[in-house]
């Protein structure tokens, strides 16, 4: 049975924050400590406490071995907070109409990826925990201490699996002592997850930002993105940092390339300064309804934010060559073929699944099991609003304190990007409006125009296969839909008119449509991927005819 070892884009974004108490290193290259892992993990529960003011939701010194976490419902989130639960009447059929498209996702991930549950926990430990999951469920297995005896120091939440490790010699080796576990656990429990545990990369800015999740969620339903499947991307891309900076020079709230940023600013009207989330919320959201529009569903859409619409494309084919019919299904068993393909022959069939690997195969779901994650931190830390004024020429920090009474720290936590001056142009955010700072664009806290809704109704109800969205005669659509919306002259429909631009460009500036044509059409492509489908299959044979007996832990 196949063992999945992930560690959710720790190897990718080994990120560095100058404003930032952080410093992000794989956890298994950190220095030691003199400290035993039991007194740390207690530390370290000390500050997930703080982070979420739960002073009685954590047990410092219970019988689950001093490990901490937000706690974890036994079901998982099944309906995503909806700003049209107040809803003004004029928006509830196009929010009606996303919340449906979420629920049919959500049914489908519960078919092709019921473990997508195991990666809320991932951010519900500190740091310095390998979590073990069900790969059938996604339930919690156990948490062992990445610094410490493993076998001594596990927590298993069914302590019969202790047995399993009775006597057992673990490899020195962090990665081999991982995948010892989960191959011992197998037999008892099936498949097996595995992963460092992430809290850290979000409970400081949880604690620091939370109070405005449910404006931001007000922002991604303004654009038809359920909030809690917008905000739990933004959890797994930037942990809700604003000022986050990976590697690959991603940025922020939803990790925007640099240069894809750069572009956005050339075609916007205004000032964006991306280090503000409540700046990048909104384009996020607008950029997420475009792609979940193209597929109809979020789950492609997601995975194009992180791989590239090349990647998902080859994906849905082989999905549409394997059989399945419904885009969700083509983009699952896609996905499943792409990962057997890369583990049976690494590089072989490399032309047939490009460069969507580990991370890519598992992005959505990640995204999906943290809506929870969501909606725990909106329930339990006392929400704020945030007001947005336009300003008119550049206004320096000291003129906002003077004008507001509010402290620079305040003032920073509403603004991240912000170090001495708001640019003309630009937007300054804040817990009130203050008229002489600028014009209010809070859009959210407005009903919107009736041409703007109609737009946006019409936009996410197209209906239209992969190449005719891909196709050049397209253009033509989506640049009408961006007069539309541009006409609205209102603040979002000129966020989805920017937005919109962006994506016209990036179609004329990439060859993708080129790329799927070809890997649809090419006889090469068609033959290899004929072959890996039968070694696959051969593969699969084998492994069923050597599959192990389980074995049984527990009463007999």
């Amino acid at each position: 049975m196949p063992r999945i070892f992930l560690d959710s884009f720790k190897r990718k974004r080994n990120r560095t924050n100058s404003r930032s108490w952080l410093t992000w290193r794989p956890a298994e290259k950190r220095t030691g400590s003199s400290v035993p892992w039991r007194s740390r993990a207690t530390l370290l529960a000390l500050v997930a406490a703080l982070a979420f003011g739960l002073a009685g939701a954590v047990d410092l010194a219970g019988q689950a071995g001093e490990r901490t976490a937000m706690p974890l419902s036994a079901e998982d989130h099944t309906s995503p907070f909806s700003a049209s639960d107040a809803a003004l009447p004029s928006e509830q059929p196009v929010q009606q109409y996303a919340n449906a498209r979420l629920q049919s996702d959500v049914a489908a991930m519960r078919i092709f990826r019921p473990a997508y549950r195991f990666w809320r926990t991932i951010y519900a430990f500190p740091d310095g925990f390998v979590l073990f999951g069900s790969a059938t469920d996604g339930r919690l297995l156990g948490t062992v201490p990445i610094h410490g005896n493993w076998v001594r120091d596990a927590v298993w939440e069914d302590t019969s699996l202790a047995a399993v490790f009775s006597g057992r010699q673990l490899p020195a080796n962090l990665v081999g002592r991982r995948e010892e576990i989960a191959r011992l656990l197998e037999p008892s429990v099936g498949p097996v997850l595995h992963n460092a545990s992430r809290g850290l990369s979000l409970l400081p800015n949880a604690r620091r930002y939370g109070s405005f999740l449910s404006e931001w969620g007000l922002i991604y339903e303004r654009f038809a993105v359920p909030a809690d499947i917008g905000l739990a991307q933004a959890i797994v891309e930037s942990g809700l940092n604003g000022t986050v900076r990976s590697e690959a020079q991603a940025v922020g709230f939803c990790q925007w390339l640099l240069t894809n940023w750069n572009r956005l600013k050339q075609l916007a009207p205004i000032v964006i300064e991306g280090h503000n989330q409540t700046t990048q919320a909104p384009y996020c959201a607008a950029y997420l309804t475009i792609l979940s529009t193209k597929y109809g569903t979020f789950i492609p859409a997601l995975s194009e934010h992180h791989t590239g619409g090349i990647n998902v494309g080859r994906t849905l084919i082989n999905g549409e060559r394997l059989g399945a019919a419904d885009v969700r299904e083509r983009y699952f068993l896609g996905a499943e073929f792409a990962r057997d393909l890369r583990d049976l022959a690494p590089g072989v069939f490399k032309d047939v699944y490009g460069t969507y690997g580990p991370r890519s195969f598992r992005y959505a779901e990640m995204v999906f099991g943290n809506m929870a994650t969501v909606a725990h931190l909106r329930e339990t830390i006392p929400q704020s609003q945030v007001f947005a004024m336009r300003t008119t020429h550049a206004l320096p920090l000291a003129e906002i304190t003077r004008r507001t009474g509010l402290s620079v720290e305040t003032i920073r936590r509403f603004n991240p990007a912000l170090l001495n001056r708001v640019p003309a142009r630009g937007t300054l955010y804040l817990p009130m409006h203050v008229p002489a700072l600028g014009s209010d664009v809070s859009f959210w806290h407005r009903r919107p125009t009736a041409t703007y809704v109609a737009a946006l109704n019409d936009f996410v109800r197209l209906d239209v296969s992969m190449e005719r969205w891909d196709s050049e005669s397209f253009d033509a659509v989506l640049s009408d839909f961006r007069r539309r919306f541009d006409s609205t002259k209102a603040e979002e429909g000129t966020i989805m008119a920017t937005t919109l631009a962006y994506v016209l460009a990036e179609r004329h500036r990439s060859r993708q449509a080129q790329i799927l044509a070809e890997f649809r059409a090419n006889e090469r492509f068609q033959r290899l991927f004929e072959q890996g489908r039968l070694e696959r299959d051969a593969a699969a044979r084998a492994s069923n005819v050597a599959a192990p007996v389980p074995l049984i832990v527990g009463p007999q």
